[in-house]
């Protein structure tokens, strides 16, 4: 591996392997999502918590300090919304010459395996690979499912990841599912966990996390399960300990009601 990729990848994967990636990139499909129609006030408190920041280039510009942040991830695939038809319907959106200028320590792009828009999605995949080998800048697959939630299952994401390993990607970005380790054990590149399902309190998602990372994941990209919580930094320094620090879902819950009760009482 060139000495490029390698000192990138090492900005985002911590010297433990693991990594807390922060997912900000939700308007390139959904508009001004709820409680991020201001992403930078919106992450300003959680920065020194993440690892990396996956973000769009607008939102980038707009509303990151360059001054005091964190490893960017660059979004570079869209062209679709929740209003039009499809969203696998996707393109490369941002060359990698402006992933360069921008100092993106990787480039992050969706593919929809099963859709009518598998193949170019998977061939977007590999063209981006090829350009990002080329330059030294890794690629994080993203096994995006649209609106089709039933699909995440592991034989499903098992499938998925395997592919976005065959194609290049050095990172796959994907759901934590029921018997996880048949997704991870058969994917030779790290994964990192998207959301899991709904969940009805802070412990759920600590647990998830948790049996993800016991399964192999080199950690996480959570952005609601975060930053759309009441109390976020809270939320993030819980998921934290779990990822950096091997805590257990009933640790992360007392680190937890200890930082949301130091909020409370700052708030008085």
């Amino acid at each position: 591996m060139e000495w490029g990729m390698r000192n990138r990848l090492a900005q985002l994967i911590q010297s433990d392997g693991h990594c807390l990636f922060l997912p900000i990139d939700h308007g390139y499909f959904q508009g001004p999502t709820s409680r991020l129609e201001k992403p930078g006030e919106t992450i300003r408190p959680l920065i020194p918590y993440c690892d990396g920041i996956f973000v769009t280039r607008g939102v980038l510009r707009s509303s990151i300090d360059p001054d005091n942040t964190k490893p960017i991830i660059l979004r570079v695939s869209g062209g679709t919304s929740m209003v039009g038809k499809d969203l696998s319907d996707e393109g490369i959106t941002t060359s990698m010459e402006e992933a360069i200028r921008l100092n993106a320590s990787a480039v992050g792009i969706s593919i929809f395996v099963g859709s009518d828009h598998e193949k170019e999605s998977l061939l977007n995949l590999a063209k981006l690979v090829d350009e990002g080998e080329k330059f030294g800048i890794p690629v994080m697959a993203v096994t995006a499912v649209g609106k089709e939630l039933e699909k995440r299952d592991a034989r499903y994401l098992a499938l998925c990841c395997r592919i976005a390993a065959e194609l290049g990607a050095r990172i796959v970005k994907t759901y934590w599912c029921e018997n996880f380790e048949k997704v991870v054990g058969g994917c030779p590149v790290p994964i990192v966990m998207a959301g899991g399902p709904k969940v009805d309190n802070e412990l759920q998602v600590f647990e998830f996390v948790y049996d993800g990372m016991q399964k192999g994941a080199i950690g996480v990209n959570l952005g609601r399960n975060i930053w759309q919580h009441d109390y976020p930094v809270a939320m993030i320094k819980a998921l934290r300990a779990i990822i950096h620090k091997k805590a257990t879902p009933k640790e992360a819950s007392e680190i937890f009601e200890y930082e949301k009760n130091k909020r409370q009482k700052k708030d008085i």
